[in-house]
């Protein structure tokens, strides 16, 4: 075999290795997972809770597989939901979103928002991510109609938490609740949410939807039991890691290790460390609808049941 004919078959075997790669990153985007994490942060005694998580749903109209899954997790019947934010990817998304939602809306709920809600996706190169942030952000786009999502949910009985501390009663417990507008638009005051969480409350949550250092540190400091955030798909491309595999970006300043599951804020404490909170990211829903790929790294909707401590 000649040099020019082994490399027009190295370049045929690396062609068609890239195509079958992409098939299945294509592929693994819609398989949308339920997962499932115990957290013992309830007060000892009190009845366990069930949280859903949706995050990232990044919904456009003509996505039916999606709408249908989230219509079935209705049938969870969760004690409360958590959506953190960047439902929407489409300029005619939010009636779409707030029926898929469905009976969901019927249940106690609190929410942000996060940059996909208030500005329009665009094709960009996806590499982009994989290079360090340059603080640009693309706001130079059509603005989604996030007003009416607001309005859809609020509506709906669900708790506005941007850039609001409030409280919520489920069942027996009393929630304390603070949460930020989108951190990765800057659009967060943490100002605005500062101070002690209320030490009468039976659980104190943050919530925001990218989980920027500058607000876990806050939330950890003060003195919030667990931090609930999204944004970073759990890296969305993942790459095989002792143990299980690691993201190679999470868009934000988190590090790629707390990319998506269960953790602490600060990283090296511990349970019962003064400022140390739980922290769950979920790697959420959806994507950019102009790059629908995952690797090793599921679309999902994650249930925390929270559990009182030992």
């Amino acid at each position: 075999m000649g040099l020019g004919q082994a490399l027009l078959r190295t370049a045929g075997l690396g062609g068609a290795l890239g195509a079958a790669v992409t098939s299945y990153a294509v592929w693994e985007a819609r398989q949308y997972t339920l997962r499932t994490y115990d957290v013992r942060v309830l007060p000892a005694g009190m009845r366990p809770l069930r949280v859903l998580q949706l995050t990232d749903i990044h919904m456009t109209p003509g996505q039916t597989r999606k709408q249908e899954w989230l219509r079935s997790l209705a049938a969870l019947e969760p004690d409360l939901v958590i959506d953190t934010g960047d439902n929407l990817a489409h300029r005619d998304a939010v009636p779409v979103v707030l029926d898929s939602l469905g009976g969901l809306l019927d249940l106690p709920g609190v929410f942000v928002h996060g940059s996909n809600d208030y500005f329009e996706p665009g094709l960009r190169n996806p590499f982009a991510y994989l290079t360090p942030d340059d603080g640009k952000r693309h706001t130079d786009v059509p603005q989604l109609p996030w007003g009416d999502l607001t309005a859809g949910m609020a509506g709906a009985g669900w708790l506005d938490l941007t850039n609001r501390r409030s409280r919520l009663t489920v069942g027996e417990t009393t929630f304390a609740f603070a949460g930020v507008d989108d951190p990765h638009l800057g659009y967060d005051d943490l100002a605005a949410v500062a101070g002690p969480a209320e030490a009468d409350a039976d659980l104190r949550i943050g919530v925001a939807h990218a989980p920027y250092l500058r607000v876990l540190d806050q939330f950890a400091d003060d003195g919030y039991d667990a931090i609930i955030a999204g944004h970073t798909h759990g890296g969305q491309v993942r790459l095989p890691w002792p143990g299980g595999s690691r993201a190679l970006t999470t868009n934000c300043d988190i590090e790629p290790a707390r990319a998506r599951g269960l953790h602490r804020h600060p990283a090296d404490s511990r349970p019962g460390d003064p400022r140390s909170s739980v922290l769950h990211v979920s790697a959420g829903i959806g994507t950019n609808p102009y790059t629908r790929i995952r690797i090793a790294c599921r679309p999902e909707a994650v249930v925390l049941n929270l559990l009182p401590v030992a």
